[in-house]
Formats: structure tokens, sequence, C-alpha cells
């Protein structure tokens, strides 16, 4: 049985929160390392595309591993949610990932529906199995959908974030960074109204003495 002939085809560009239960079918551009979690799991999140725009996958465990960028899949039982004010595509329940074919899809970058929208609110919440890539590269290519040869020489710009939940540390993108330091004040103008107070002192001293 093909469960794909009961489920509604949506694009990406149509994929709205909340939406459930439906099959899309993308090309896979990025494949974000994988973020290891308690009972020897681990999370990937992935930049997906179709002809109409691209968005943020998230995949736990096996599934996440056996893709490669180039790949063409389908998704079966899909759903849409928003993690940390982005629109996320997550494979549900039961929810089947076949390959179909690689390289051979047009797509596109311009519209990228995973940009963090602060009018999005959490709709997820703790469930389990949720993650998204922070701030993935938007590149514009031309401003036109692409061709899968642009895949070449990529490089991976997604990077998995566990749910919530889970410990977070020195998962976030910028958790190795260390905070800055301010910057030093600088002695100059301190330097400058020590002599300018020195020389009105001196000036003062010499009309002392000619008035004595």
């Amino acid at each position: 049985m093909n469960i794909a002939n009961n489920l509604d085809t949506v694009h990406i560009k149509d994929i709205r929160p909340g939406l459930k239960n439906f099959s899309i079918t993308f090309i896979v551009l990025d494949v974000g390392q994988p973020v290891p979690l308690k009972e020897n799991r681990e999370v990937r999140t992935l930049k997906v595309a179709d002809s109409t725009a691209c968005i943020n996958l998230s995949l736990w465990d096996e599934p996440g591993a056996s893709i490669s960028p180039g790949d063409i899949i389908r998704l079966n039982k899909a759903y849409a949610a928003v993690w940390r004010s982005a629109l996320t595509l997550y494979s549900g329940k039961n929810g089947d990932i076949d390959k179909i074919g690689e390289f051979c899809l047009v797509f596109n970058e311009q519209l990228n529906m995973s940009e963090p929208n602060l009018n999005f609110t959490n709709t997820i919440g703790n469930q389990p199995g949720s993650g998204m890539g922070v701030n993935v590269n938007n590149s514009l290519n031309n401003g036109n959908a692409n061709n899968i040869g642009a895949l070449q020489n990529r490089s991976s710009a997604s990077l998995p974030v566990p749910p919530s939940g889970v410990d977070r540390k020195n998962t976030s993108r910028y958790s190795g960074d260390r905070e800055r330091e301010p910057p030093m004040s600088s002695n100059k103008h301190s330097g400058k109204a020590g002599q300018r107070g020195g020389g009105r002192g001196g000036q003062r001293n010499i009309i002392r003495n000619e008035k004595r």
C-alpha cells in the first residue's frame, strides 16, 4: 500500500505551523553534525529544499545518519512546528523516509521558511524528538531556483540544537566562544586632563609669586 496516495502533497512554501500528516518531496542541501543525547540517541538538522523554498528538517538517529547532501527524499507523515521562532519540518511517528533519487531536482534557496520569525511562538513545547538548526545560511544564487550542481563544494551550514529538557551545554554554535571583555579605558584623555591640570596649577603659582 502506498501511504503517499492517502496523504496531501505539500510544497515547502506552503508549510505552516501546525500542519501535519502530509507528504513532501525535497532535495537535501546540507546535513548538520549530530548532537549526542541521552540513551545513546542523536539528532541532526538538515537543510532541504524543493522548487519553491527551503526549510530545516530535524531527524533522529539512523534516518539522519543515512542521508547525504544531494539525496532526493520523499517524506510521508510529516508535520511542521515552530522551534525557537523558526518553522521546522519533522518526521511524524511511523513516518516514512524514502530516497527516490539523486542530484536531479531544481531547488530554491531564496525563500527560507526557517528564517527566525518573532511572530511565531513555539508550538512543540517539550515534545521529544525536536531540534533545529540555528541561523542556517540563506544564500541567494542569482535569486532563482538553483540547479543541484551548485551543491558541489558546499559546506554544511546548519548545526542542530537538542530539544527542550536536554542538557544543551556546549551544543550551541556560540557555546565555545568566550564573552567579550569590555575594552580597556584609554589613558589618553586622563593624561591630557592631568597635563591641563598641571599647567593651570603652574600658572596659578606664577601669579601668586608676582603678587608677592
